[in-house]
């Protein structure tokens, strides 16, 4: 699928691919370390009454990266951007991970234009903490990073998956995948390829850290930032979904999520699936999205 873009009015030119359909219309934005093209899968599974849009991220895929991103809100306000220079109206959300919490900012700052929002394996309302590292290489969970500066030398995360990135090391990135993404289901040899080609589009991987780390709508304060207590405006319909076998977005923070979000939200745990679900069981997912969207 070619990739059309768009410019936004801050100059950045947001990548997307595009789906026909029917009169439903369905935004899917990517998480970290991934574009648009790790939707692919679904957007040829999903319903053909559902119109699709998929967008890369500033940063990602083909979009472009002229301004670093400081918080999740420039994420967000580039995805507002691009909503109103297509025009769309009626549309529903699905946020998978760092998306998530793009999607949930999006949803609070801009009541109105999204009528469902789905969060897959998403990022916490109160944001997802960036730990620092211990000599031995291992998190260091009493020591929340609390700077940018400090996120960009994190040697365990920060300088281990950038340095992967700059060597293109393929092996690498597939270990990390394999043990913290694909714990169920690994992706065919030849699409895998595909995603690591993509993977290493990724220009913005601290600005992603030090935004997820200081993300907060929650009402309390996340160890960083107070919360901006903006999860309170998010008052459509939200469907939270987290795979059980998730070893990057924890049961707290999904229960962080629904505390927050109240009962406007409603979770199903996806048996059998990691962090990627649409990996591990593409059919049940796409089900259970179009139950919700229906």
């Amino acid at each position: 699928m070619a990739l059309k873009n768009i410019a936004l009015s801050n100059n950045e030119r947001i990548a997307y691919r595009e789906r026909e359909g029917g009169d439903q219309v369905v935004v899917l934005v990517h998480g970290n370390m991934t574009s648009s093209k790790h939707w692919d899968v679904l957007i040829d599974r999903m319903d053909p009454e559902y119109k699709i849009y998929a967008l890369d991220m500033r940063g990602f895929g083909e979009s472009t990266y002229f301004e670093r991103v400081s918080g999740i809100r420039d994420f967000s306000d580039d995805l507002h951007g691009f909503i109103e220079a297509l025009g769309l109206k009626g549309f529903a959300l699905v946020g998978w991970s760092t998306g998530g919490a793009v999607c949930m900012q999006y949803v609070a700052d801009h009541p109105g234009k999204c009528e469902k929002l789905v969060l897959l394996a998403s990022a916490s309302t109160r944001g997802y903490p960036f730990f620092g590292t211990k000599p031995d290489g291992t998190p260091d969970l009493e020591r929340r990073l609390q700077t940018f500066e400090d996120i960009e030398q994190d040697p365990g995360k920060t300088l281990a998956i950038q340095g992967m990135y700059d060597t293109e090391n393929r092996d690498g990135l597939k270990a990390v995948w394999n043990a913290l993404i694909y714990t169920h289901q690994q992706p065919l040899a030849d699409k895998y390829e595909e995603y690591v080609d993509d993977m290493l589009t990724q220009r913005n991987l601290a600005d992603v850290y030090h935004s997820l780390n200081t993300f907060n709508i929650s009402p309390f304060h996340n160890g960083v930032t107070e919360g901006s207590n903006q999860a309170k405006d998010i008052t459509i319909p939200v469907l939270v979904l987290r795979g059980d076998r998730d070893n990057v977005v924890t049961e707290k923070m999904t229960n962080e999520i629904m505390e927050d979000l109240g009962d406007n939200a409603t979770f199903i745990s996806l048996k059998d699936m990691g962090h990627s679900p649409l990996v591990d069981n593409l059919e049940k997912l796409t089900a259970t999205f179009e139950a919700f969207l229906a």
